[in-house]
């Protein structure tokens, strides 16, 4: 999907994708975390710059909401891919989020 950042042909198994525009302070977020091929993804996790977020999710998805400048940085998600006999477990690769403070982006003058 055009609206959707992340590898456009994946070698991973897994991917973590985000909407693909500017986000600014106060915004909402989305991060999506799904299988390659349509590889059914269970016990998800989400980490930031390598650190564990923390936060046990029973779905595939992160709202980061409202968004700080605390929330930049390199995300990956991780979990359990089932598409043979056995589950294993693997990580997406990083994807980057920037938060942009609202009147960083130039005072409307060229």
């Amino acid at each position: 999907s055009p609206d959707v950042t992340g590898p456009s042909c994946p070698t991973e198994r897994l991917v973590l994708q985000l909407v693909a525009r500017v986000l600014m302070e106060g915004d909402t977020v989305t991060l999506r975390c799904r299988g390659w091929q349509d590889g059914t993804v269970t016990g998800v996790r989400f980490y930031q710059d390598e650190k564990d977020l923390g936060v046990p999710l029973h779905g595939t998805e992160l709202s980061l909401s409202p968004l700080q400048l605390n929330h930049s940085g390199l995300y990956r998600c991780g979990g359990w891919v089932s598409s043979g006999p056995s589950p294993w477990w693997e990580r997406s690769a990083p994807v980057t989020v920037t938060v942009t403070v609202h009147g960083e982006c130039g005072n409307g003058h060229g």
